[in-house]
């Protein structure tokens, strides 16, 4: 499969291979890129798809942060926060590349962030949208990361984020995440799910030695003996082990599928949300196609239980994590939609051969 799920809206799909069996080519010559094609139409109900697209990163940091489990301080995550709203950071660059707007919606990072950050309007299209449900979560290992009430908020601020695209006319968004120390959760939330063992699917993340990742590990397996969930209750695992940007995450998919808008998902820490989304509406997974494969041991498992037989677009070493992978990702999708109106047919080219002949 291209990238995702397969199904959906059949009738879309029966179309669109149609009308991509009709062009002027060898049939099935552009292998997944058709295949793509197909998947876009089947997530939005309509041939041809709807390829305008923004790139969405949800920002929030995490009380897991102080039990070391990242190289870096949780102060980084406002640093990046600002560094992407001034158009720098690399996913920046990325959405500017492919031709998308980017929104940063901040959803739990531990300090105000001033909306003079944001470039000057007309530079480049970046928005900071203020959703924060509390000034981080609380350290998972202890206790729960977030109350219920709160998941339910970031939830919320996740379907609104959707909303607001869809006013906009969006059909594509490429949904990441922002905050250090949030592989952690990521993993927990995993090991929870498919009822793995940490070791399986603890990983370096953005760079932790041998002795990090034993150490990130323990503090997953410490997390998941407080016996704070179960694997059947998907909602009750995000409050007990995941962070504000999983809750959006999900809040988003979960309205991208009423919305009937394609989602392109980002590595593993966005694919962890993905899975909760599944466990929630399995229906969301025909909105999802995966961008990347990430170096993150897990990330298979994650992906093949939230869409079996699913095959990320990209398998370049990518482990940056804030929408990179998803934005990088944009333009094979732009490409994979414009076939359906941009390309002749076979019986047009046949006809223009016809009435050239002598």
């Amino acid at each position: 499969q291209a990238g995702g799920a397969m199904g959906g809206d059949d009738k879309a799909g029966v179309t669109a291979r149609a009308r991509l069996d009709a062009l002027a080519k060898p049939v099935g010559s552009l292998g997944r890129l058709e295949r793509l094609g197909a998947q876009l139409c089947q997530a939005q109900g309509a041939c041809p798809p709807n390829a305008q697209a923004r790139v969405v990163i949800f920002a929030g940091d995490h009380g897991v942060t102080s039990e070391g489990v990242s190289p870096f301080p949780a102060t980084l995550t406002m640093a990046m926060v600002r560094t992407i709203l001034e158009g720098r950071a690399t996913v920046s660059c990325l959405a500017r590349a492919a031709g998308a707007d980017l929104e940063l919606v901040n959803v739990g990072v531990a300090q105000a962030i001033p909306a003079t950050w944001v470039a000057a309007e007309g530079s480049h299209a970046i928005a900071l949208v203020d959703a924060a449900v509390s000034a981080g979560t609380q350290n998972l290992k202890t206790g729960p990361a977030m109350t219920a009430a709160q998941a339910s908020q970031a939830i919320a601020a996740g379907r609104e984020t959707t909303r607001r695209a869809a006013a906009a006319g969006v059909g594509v968004i490429a949904m990441g995440e922002l905050g250090i120390g949030n592989t952690t959760p990521s993993s927990a939330l995993v090991a929870r799910l498919l009822e793995e063992e940490p070791a399986h699917v603890v990983g370096p993340g953005t760079g932790l030695d041998a002795e990090g990742v034993s150490r990130k590990a323990a503090v997953v397996q410490q997390a998941l003996a407080r016996g704070g969930s179960v694997a059947s209750d998907a909602l009750a695992c995000l409050a007990d082990l995941g962070g504000f940007e999983h809750a959006a995450m999900v809040g988003l998919m979960l309205e991208a599928r009423e919305r009937r808008i394609a989602v392109l998902v980002d590595g593993f820490i966005a694919s962890a949300a993905a899975l909760v989304a599944v466990r929630i509406d399995p229906a969301v997974r025909h909105q999802l196609v995966f961008a990347t494969r990430s170096a993150e041991p897990g990330h298979h498992r994650v992906v093949q239980a939230t869409a079996p037989g699913a095959e990320p677009l990209l398998d370049w070493g990518l482990r940056l994590g804030e929408a990179s992978g998803a934005a990088l990702a944009l333009p094979l999708l732009t490409a994979a939609a414009r076939l359906f109106t941009e390309v002749a047919t076979l019986e047009e080219v046949l006809a223009l051969a016809q009435a050239s002949a002598p």
